[in-house]
């Protein structure tokens, strides 16, 4: 008992584990995952439908998304963002390694009439020969990705976007990172049953890594039948360090907000959303 407890508690180095896909695909989690997007009044899994359709209308007048604008949207979910998008005549990607979110978006496509094009694969394997004229990784899906992984994304951004494309994307800020502490919670039945239809305990231990402005939650989750251990890692950023990530793969940063809905930049937010353009 003592040794599992030692390696429950146990600090990894940043992002030496990588359990985003077991998260999203779990039978059960990922039903439960589903259900916080589609909650329109919260801002779990995606943010509350008000936000979004404010996020919507000022994407498409800053990027004038139109009939032949291109949009891919990297971890599209159950298509919030791309709906909208195909209302508005652009031709628009999903792309989702979550099967229940690719399946219920590609149902509401079909229902509603939307030609939209939905790939059910992790975004660090995309592959096109596409090539688009706006990107999207909204809900700070890049703060999941390790150093190595971002370079990576910025290095597929820039292959498949047109000459003089555009990347928006969000992120936490510093201000963020100082509001999280440090914490060691045992719990029956975590996060009011989150994990498992079965009863279950759970831990969760929080760890800040103050040089490097990283968190990560670690759940270590035990059953009747299985132990398992989920990791959610998030890296913070200030505007220059964002920018310094974009220059560093060949982009021009055009603008720095404090959400994808165009609000002003203000330091004290906890967001940042950053317009990078490819030259």
């Amino acid at each position: 008992m003592f040794e599992e407890l030692e390696k429950i508690n146990i600090r990894p180095k940043p992002f030496e584990f990588y359990t985003a896909m077991d998260l999203w695909n779990d039978v059960y989690t990922s039903e439960m995952m589903l259900s916080f997007h589609l909650n329109g009044d919260i801002d779990v899994s995606s943010r509350n439908a008000k936000f979004i359709d404010r996020s919507v209308e000022w994407i498409a007048s800053r990027f004038k998304v139109g009939a032949g604008t291109k949009i891919a949207d990297f971890g599209c979910g159950p298509g919030l963002y791309t709906e909208r998008f195909a209302q508005r005549q652009a031709e628009v990607t999903g792309i989702d390694f979550s099967k229940r979110s690719i399946q219920y978006a590609r149902e509401v496509a079909l229902r509603d009439g939307l030609s939209i094009h939905y790939v059910k694969q992790n975004y660090l394997d995309f592959e096109t020969e596409e090539r688009f004229h706006l990107i999207l990784m909204i809900m700070c899906d890049f703060c999941a990705l390790s150093p190595v992984q971002r370079k990576q994304m910025l290095g597929k951004f820039y292959t498949i976007l047109e000459p003089g494309g555009s990347v928006l994307l969000d992120v936490y800020s510093l201000k963020a990172f100082d509001r999280r502490e440090e914490t060691a919670v045992y719990k029956a039945d975590l996060l009011n049953g989150f994990w498992s239809p079965n009863k279950y305990y759970g831990f969760l231990n929080t760890f800040k890594y103050d040089k490097e402005k990283v968190v990560l939650d670690k759940y270590t989750l035990i059953e009747a039948d299985r132990i398992r251990t989920v990791y959610n890692w998030l890296q913070y950023f200030s505007p220059q360090l964002i920018e310094s990530e974009f220059v560093e793969c060949g982009f021009t940063i055009e603008k720095v907000y404090s959400d994808v809905a165009g609000t002003p930049y203000d330091p004290h937010t906890i967001e940042i959303a950053v317009v990078a353009r490819k030259p």
